[in-house]
Formats: C-alpha cells, structure tokens, sequence
C-alpha cells in the first residue's frame, strides 16, 4: 500500500529537536504524505508556527477546535516526534488532557499507526515508569524507536548537544513498513 493521498499527523513536544521538525515534515511529505502539525501545548515555544503552517499548507493544531471551525482530515498514520518523558509517560497512562494526547488515547483504539521517537536523557529513560510506559505502548502495537539501533538516550544535561543527530528519518522508514 502506496502513503500517497494518507494524512500523516506528526506531534511534536518540547524537546530540542522540535525546532527541527520541518525536517520531518518535510520527508513525510516527499514520501507522498499530506501533513498535519499538532503541538503540545509547551512545544509551541520551541517551533516556527507560520513556518511549519506554510510548509504545510494547514493550521499547527494545540488545541481542540471550536465547534465553528473545519475538522482536520483524519489520520492514517501518527508520528510523534520529539516525544517527551511526560508525554510518553502520559500517552501510555491513557492520560488525555491536551489535545495532541487527545488523539494519541484514542489511535491504538482505532488502528492507527503510531510511531514514537523519543527524545529523553538516560536518567529519565532509566526511571521504571518510563520503562512501564515504553513496554505498555509496544504490547498496544505503538511502535517506541528507543533503544540500540533507534534512539539512545544521553546522559543528563547533555540534550543540545545531541540535537543535531536525532534520527528524524527513522520515524518515516518506520513508518514505511506500515504502509
């Protein structure tokens, strides 16, 4: 099954790599994918928001609509990168209290396809919550790029340095074999 003509939502948290995120946009979208950008609250302030609205060609969503404004087309698929120690956490809780959460609750439910890449420094990764979370959202079928091969966490206070090497690409090939 060709990606062409599907709607990817990328959801992006406040993390580093998040001002890069046009970079993902923009292979999802040389991939066949029409995008839509969803922003956790927080992650606003690490993203160009007319930048990525245009890249796109549609609104960065972080919030619910207003009964009066258009739906976003549904999702085929869903990447969520950079994904934080609290959304991680969050998403594998069944927590719903932002949109982008929203949406991740109820994915798994409906068979959409979600890939996960972190972005998260050892000590966080280390935490047995995070370990929970990251075993509870795989057993649901999420797929969570961390470990060797994938993400690596980095030691703590080290984040910036690593920035320029998250691995924005392997959400798409992860993708691919999706699709």
């Amino acid at each position: 099954m060709s990606s062409e003509g599907k709607v990817l939502y990328i959801i992006v948290c406040a993390a580093g790599p998040a001002k890069d995120v046009g970079r993902l946009v923009a292979m999802a979208q040389d991939e066949g994918w029409t995008v839509q950008v969803i922003a956790t609250p927080s992650a606003l302030d690490f993203i160009d928001v007319a930048a990525l609205e245009k890249q796109t060609g549609r609104p960065v969503r972080s919030q619910y609509r207003k009964p009066h404004e258009p739906k976003s087309p549904r999702a085929d698929a869903i990447i969520v990168a950079p994904a934080t120690y609290n959304t991680i956490n969050k998403f594998a809780g069944g927590i719903s209290d932002t949109y982008a959460l929203g949406i991740l609750a109820e994915a798994p439910g409906i068979g959409i396809p979600v890939v996960v890449l972190p972005f998260v420094n050892a000590a966080l990764a280390g935490r047995t919550a995070f370990r929970q979370a990251v075993s509870t959202l795989r057993a649901e079928g999420v797929h969570v790029l961390i470990g060797p091969g994938q993400f690596e966490p980095h030691p703590p206070s080290t984040g910036a340095d690593r920035v320029n090497d998250y691995p924005w690409r392997l959400a798409i090939e992860t993708l691919a074999g999706e699709f």
